[in-house]
Parts: structure tokens; sequence; C-alpha cells
């Protein structure tokens, strides 16, 4: 088992501050593990909303969670929206009282019933495995950080168990989060954002090609969003930026899935057409969870070519990243045009080889393997 540590310290240091902490993030990707980690550390109680005999047990929340001490567990409880108004009763009465919650589902998915917690709640999103976490980086590129894919025995193991998830969530998960939706409708769209991944999303395009209107197609995409499976990178442009892109790039964010949807095999991806948009998208995911940034991060470019992968403010500067799957890292044209037009304080960029080095006083190339340490030092 890979220990997370990182993440348990921050659940800690989140109750030192809300009775409840809400842990939000893709099913199976570790959310169950890391609460019974925490759990083990003391009295705990577990409530599992997939179990049938812990809803019945749920049936009276107040009944039963009333006489608990110690950690109170409540696992996917997006299933069981009308907790979130019991549990605040409960912290009111007993200021003793915790409890740590688990969802599949974002907290804007989830928000009509997490807003009756407001002030006594603090959500973490906690993703599949990282670049902190592991040490074969491209190991986790290539099959994805779901634990059960990292971890499987080979590459036919872990390729049959991303197939089963995208079945199982396209056929069960998403209905069980309240989306009635057309599975086959699904499942195109959802490929068809594979062949995207790495490019500005075009909503019209994407109607068309699946016969359906725009306002469907936002749908799904809000619910993909939504159940973590894609990620919409913001453009960044200013008020007067008339030259500058406003569409936001897609991508799916674990690449494990994202080669079974494109039907990549390990040993192939080296030599895809697609591979330099995977590795694009395998850092930039690694990168919002380095800089624990889902919010205040974004991509830039301007309709004439110039563009940056990765905008960032971190520790006050201003910080551009450029995502190259080369050996020969050289500052371009558009690295010069994003350090003047955005006034960054510095670009790195990011290559899949080991090393640090400046190309300039604001321009410096850093291998994968550093990104972690180099930061964390930073």
């Amino acid at each position: 088992m890979i220990q997370r540590h990182d993440l348990i310290k921050k659940v800690m240091k989140e109750f030192e501050v809300h009775q409840v902490c809400g842990l939000l993030g893709p099913r199976q990707c570790g959310k169950t593990t890391l609460a019974k980690l925490i759990a083990d550390k003391g009295e705990h109680h577990y409530f599992d909303c997939e179990n049938s005999l812990h809803l019945a047990r749920l049936e009276d929340p107040l009944l039963t969670l009333g006489g608990l001490s110690g950690l109170i567990i409540i696992d996917e409880v997006q299933l069981r929206p009308d907790l979130f108004s019991h549990l605040r009763v409960l912290v009111d009465e007993d200021p003793q009282k915790c409890f740590l919650i688990t969802g599949s589902a974002s907290r804007d998915l989830i928000s009509q019933g997490s807003q009756t917690l407001a002030g006594r709640i603090g959500f973490l999103q906690i993703t599949p495995f990282t670049l902190e976490e592991v040490t074969d980086w491209q190991h986790l590129w290539k099959v994805g950080g779901f634990p059960k894919s990292y971890l499987a025995k080979d590459y036919t193991a872990s390729r049959r168990w991303r197939d089963e998830y995208i079945k199982t969530f396209l056929e069960r998960d998403l209905a069980m989060l309240g989306f009635d939706f057309n599975p086959v409708l699904t499942s195109k769209l959802w490929r068809m954002l594979a062949h995207y991944h790495g490019q500005i999303l075009n909503y019209a395009e994407l109607a068309y090609a699946l016969g359906a209107d725009q306002r469907t197609v936002k749908k799904y995409i809000y619910a993909l969003e939504g159940t973590f499976m894609i990620r919409l990178l913001k453009p960044w442009f200013s008020n007067m930026g008339k030259r500058e892109v406003k569409t936001p790039k897609v991508f799916i964010r674990d690449t494990g899935l994202l080669h079974r949807l494109l039907q990549i095999h390990e040993d192939d991806i080296e030599n895809h057409p697609k591979r330099g948009f995977s590795f694009e998208g395998f850092v930039i995911e690694n990168l919002y969870e380095l800089f624990d940034s889902f919010e205040d991060a974004y991509f830039w470019a301007q309709h004439s070519g110039a563009e940056l992968d990765f905008l960032i403010n971190f520790q006050g500067q201003k910080l551009g990243f450029e995502i190259k799957m080369t050996d020969k890292p050289t500052i371009t044209a558009s690295i010069k045009t994003s350090l003047e037009a955005l006034k960054l304080d510095k670009i790195f960029i990011i290559t899949p080889h080991k090393g640090v080095f400046d190309l300039s006083d604001k321009v410096s190339a850093l291998g994968i393997e550093d990104i972690v340490p180099y930061f964390k030092a930073f």
C-alpha cells in the first residue's frame, strides 16, 4: 500500500478548523482507504451509503449518530444528501463531534446539501496517485493513478480494470449520482473528448458530431467535470484582449483512462501521435495537485498562434509552464511573447528528461522528475 501521509496531514489540519471534513474525488481513487487509515488512529464508526444495512441504520440519523463518540465516517454521502441537515444539528449540539465524509461528486454537484453546513465543513479534493506519491512517473503516466490500475500486476490486468471502470461509470455511477443520461451518448461524448484532449473545446462541433443540441452537450460535459473525469482549463485573457482565446481547453484528468478511451496500449504510447497531448495533460494535472490550486490556474493563447500551456500565481510570482516532449528545450518565439505579454516572473519548460538548467534569466528547463523537489524547495 502507498501511504498518503501528506493527505492525512491535510485532513487532520482541516479538523483543527471544522468539525466536518469532506473528501471529494473520483470513485475508487482511494478516499475510503484514506478515511479508514485516519479512523484507525482512534475510536471510530463507519457508514457506507452503498451498503443497505448501513442505510437502514441511517434511517433515523439523529438517533443513530447522536449517541456515538469518536470519529464518524460516512462514505459516498452524495447518495444521501439529506444527511447534511442532520449533521448540522449534530455538530451544533455537540462541539466535540467530528465527521469525515466522502463523495464522488464535486462540491458544486452536492452544494444544495452542503450549504446547510456552511462554516462547519471544509472540503479537500482527493485525486488518484500523483508524482508526489510515486517514483515511477512513466508507469504513472501510462496506466494512470487509480490505485487498482497503478498497482495491478501487469499492463493487461491494469487495462482490464480501467475498461471495467469506464463501463461501470457509464452504466451505473452516473445514474447513482442522479444523472438521467443516455449511456450511449455519454460514451460517445467521453471518447470524443479524449480525442480533443489538450485542445480548445468546441461545443458546436461536438453537438454536430453527436447529433445533439449544444445545451445537452454542455449538460453532459458539466456532469463529467463534476464527477472528476475531465478538467476544463480556463483561458486567461484581459478585458481588452480581442486576439486572445476565450474558450477552455479540455483534458481527461487521468491519463490511464485517456489511453483506454483512445485504445492506446502502454507499449505504443511513445510512438503515438497523441503522446504530446497526453504528456501535457499528465503534467498539468500534477501541477494542479502540487500547487494545491483547483481554481487559480489558466492557459493562455492568442489567435495568432502564441500560447502558454499553464499559468499560475505561486508565492507572489506569476509563473508560466510550457510542456514539451523534447530532449532539446529552447526559447521559442511563443515563449518570448508570453513573457512580455503576461509580464511573467519565470517560465519553466517541462520535459520528460531529468535535470534542471537555465536557458536565460527568466526561462529554465525542468525535468519531470525534478518538478516536485524543485517546487517543494521554491
